[in-house]
């Protein structure tokens, strides 16, 4: 049976309480003015293993480009191999879950799959999507059964024609119809989808440890737990409180957080409804502790900052017109140098001299510590812890998370760089902090998302 074989999450850093949004408890999560599916993906990513993937799948329903393969660049940022398979697909929250289950089968016909899925949930301002919705990005490798930390052991699917959720191109909103009446329709559809996806495992409801119920309207799995008999203690906390719903991302996303504490021989039922249902059990394998990645959901989520205020979210979103900066527009970066040096620019590839050592970023040819000519090596610095050596408040330039807070950084092992920094308050800096690289979207210049890393600290 194919299975996942290791994964990785990612929350952003910051966070929008739903007081500042007019009412209510808790908060959502939300990507900074600098994060957009890509760039969330790609972080996602970083922390699963990825030595063998040779397919790419891509879900989310806010692609930064409407035409591009948007997986192109998550796959430059993260140097896999330019023979890979690449596939993206979106236009409803449930293709998280469907993506997943894709690359189940490519897993079962011998690829390794990444699958990668990362959605910014934008909503109308006081709706609920607005404050029910959260930014978040997760990332799962597929492959085969005696690789797997948790291998698919059933599955069930149904696809159902009615307008429920819907946005046509240009709008920046989507549109719901009336709750109860896609409740009465893909009530009963998840409800038997759920019951397929066990009788296909050989699976009890009783047996199960943990239930991932994801829906855009949380009335239509709202009947699950009863048509199956379920305790309360096996419902997974969808994470309703600290992050929202994450759109595409969110089923992963609490699937993510269930195998972070799960033990070996837990069975989890994952159901996601939009136009219909899918789902999937899973049983856990005992090479789980082995397959965790670094950082765990809730690590993500304890790395917070919560004070940004509403009308500085709306700019970040292009929902709040502003004055704009007295200064020249931004160039749009141009194709030919992009290429060329795409694997500094999206992958963060450096250069090592190989007769003293000494380490370049961007890559050089010419060694100025020990003179040597073309003695260069590439060398991957995205995951090289790095520290502040002296940093500066830039007032002037243009940034809508005022001030830019530029600083050279020392790279461990040798290189130097300098370079913006991002999630910081900068009343905190100080030189010797430990750092660490993030992939953002510097800007966008006509309609040219811009692409490349900056410093964070390390979360």
């Amino acid at each position: 049976m194919p299975g996942i074989t290791s994964y990785g999450a990612y929350v952003p850093y910051y966070r929008l309480t739903r007081k500042a949004m007019g009412g209510g408890k808790g908060e959502r999560a939300i990507a900074s003015f600098d994060e957009d599916a890509v760039s969330m993906a790609v972080e996602a990513s970083r922390d699963a293993d990825l030595s063998a993937v040779d397919t790419l799948l891509f879900a989310t329903t806010s692609p930064p480009y409407a035409e591009k393969l948007n997986a192109a660049a998550i796959a430059a940022a993260l140097s896999l191999p330019s023979s890979i398979r690449s596939t993206e697909i979106g236009s409803s929250s449930r293709m998280g879950l469907g993506a997943l289950l894709m690359g189940a089968d490519a897993a079962a016909a011998g690829r390794h799959a990444l699958v990668c899925v990362s959605d910014v949930v934008v909503g109308a301002p006081s709706g609920s999507r607005e404050k029910g919705g959260g930014d978040a990005a997760v990332a799962f490798v597929t492959g085969p059964d005696d690789e797997a930390i948790a291998r698919f052991v059933g599955q069930a699917s149904a696809t159902t024609e009615l307008l429920d959720v819907w946005r046509l191109p240009g709008e920046k909103f989507a549109n719901q119809w009336e709750e109860r009446f896609g409740a009465e329709i893909l009530g009963p559809i998840s409800n038997d989808t759920a019951k397929r996806a066990l009788e296909d495992a050989g699976v009890q409801p009783s047996d199960l440890a943990a239930v991932v119920l994801d829906a855009t309207n949380k009335r239509d799995v709202a009947g699950i737990p009863r048509a199956l008999g379920l305790q309360k203690e096996q419902l997974a906390d969808m994470l309703e409180a600290n992050v929202g719903r994450t759109g595409a991302a969110h089923a992963g996303l609490v699937l993510a957080r269930v195998l972070d504490s799960a033990s070996p021989g837990d069975k989890i039922l994952v159901v996601s409804t939009c136009d219909g249902c899918d789902a999937a059990v899973l049983e856990v394998t005992d090479k789980i502790t082995a397959g965790r990645p670094k950082r765990s959901v809730d690590r993500w989520i304890a790395s917070a900052r919560n004070d940004i205020p509403y009308n500085t979210y709306l700019k970040w979103r292009e929902i709040l017109p502003f004055e704009p900066p007295r200064r020249p527009d931004l160039d749009r970066p141009a194709a030919p140098p992009m290429q060329r040096n795409q694997h500094w620019k999206y992958g963060f590839y450096g250069s090592r001299c190989t007769e003293c050592q000494s380490g370049y970023l961007p890559p050089q040819q010419v060694c100025l510590t020990c003179g040597s000519v073309n003695k260069m090596q590439e060398e991957a610095f995205a995951d090289v812890p790095c520290k502040i050596k002296t940093y500066t408040f830039d007032h002037l330039a243009y940034t809508l998370q005022p001030p830019v807070v530029s600083t050279v950084v020392d790279f461990q092992g040798g290189g130097r760089l300098t370079c913006e920094m991002a999630d910081v308050d900068p009343a905190s800096v100080k030189i010797g902090d430990q750092l660490e690289m993030t992939s953002r979207r510097l800007y966008t210049g006509s309609g040219v998302h811009n692409y490349f890393w900056k410093a964070r600290p390390q979360r």
